[in-house]
């Protein structure tokens, strides 16, 4: 069925309810890389719940979406989306205050714009989901999202529209930052949420355009957290207000990125690359904004 964009764009939900504890915590800061040595004092706080646990900004991107009653959930009723088909594009984290080791949470989720690149070109579907304390009410954090559906361009509407992208500086950049990724990261990462088989089956990876399985986006996306949060951010994951990131090429595991950074005073520009790849940016137009 073909998306309707009125159907989609009335769908959405109020007062999801879900919880995270010390453990999700640990798992996604493992699966992006933190505490490869585990004897790194500044990386221990961030997988060793007895050192006064610290947790990776991005953690906010695979935060469960909950559930909330049938009567404040709207769901499309003319459209659907071949989920098996679909990549990151951009994604857009605004933190009202640091994220503590555990939560209790409340979310509202709506749809802002879809937009139309034509058959056989695919559809953006652009979404707001914005997250508060259950018990305090105060606001954690809100993430405009894009998710571009490859299967399911066509359906007549605009070409254009979105967020501004975040311009990078017309100059060398100031810090350079490697980071690893493991064979075996995708298996270690899909336990944050994303079971996703186009990040672990080679077969279904092949089905789908990929010559084997490609790593999650938004675990690329943690990596360049980890490169930033490691560097211009001195391991203080409270100094982090901002994080965005347009998606612009796959990762495979095991792969190395390469992590350039541009200082304008609280303004971090970055980009990635892929080592073995020269030439290859993963990750573009990227944001952070520090305290």
């Amino acid at each position: 069925m073909p998306i309707d964009y009125d159907d989609m764009m009335q769908s959405g939900a109020t007062g999801l309810k879900a919880s995270y504890d010390e453990k999700d915590v640990m798992l996604y800061a493992l699966g992006v890389g933190m505490g490869r040595d585990p004897l790194d004092e500044r990386e221990l706080p961030f997988v060793y719940e007895n050192n006064g646990l610290k947790v990776v900004p991005t953690f906010a991107s695979v935060i469960n979406r909950g559930e909330a009653p049938p009567e404040r959930q709207r769901m499309p009723q003319k459209s659907s989306i071949n989920f098996m088909m679909v990549v990151d594009g951009e994604r857009r984290i605004t933190f009202h205050k640091p994220l503590p080791p555990k939560c209790a949470i409340v979310a509202d989720e709506r749809y802002l714009d879809i937009l139309d690149k034509g058959e056989g070109k695919g559809a953006v579907l652009i979404q707001e989901r914005a997250v508060r304390e259950a018990v305090s009410g105060d606001k954690l954090f809100t993430i405009v999202s894009s998710i571009f559906a490859r299967g399911d361009g066509g359906f007549g509407g605009k070409p254009q529209g979105g967020p501004e992208l975040h311009e990078i500086p017309d100059r060398a950049p100031d810090l350079v930052h490697e980071c690893d990724t493991r064979p075996d990261q995708a298996f270690l990462y899909a336990l944050s949420g994303d079971r996703n088989p186009l990040h672990r089956d080679p077969a279904f990876a092949k089905t789908v355009g990929f010559p084997r399985p490609i790593l999650h986006g938004l675990c690329s996306f943690g990596t360049a957290c980890r490169a930033v949060l490691s560097t211009v951010a001195a391991y203080s994951p409270e100094r982090i207000t901002q994080f965005d990131v347009r998606f612009s090429k796959p990762v495979f595991p095991g792969e190395t990125l390469v992590v350039e950074m541009w200082q304008d005073g609280p303004v971090i520009s970055y980009r990635a690359s892929v080592k073995e790849r020269p030439g290859t940016v993963v990750l573009n137009n990227g944001l952070c904004v520090l305290a």
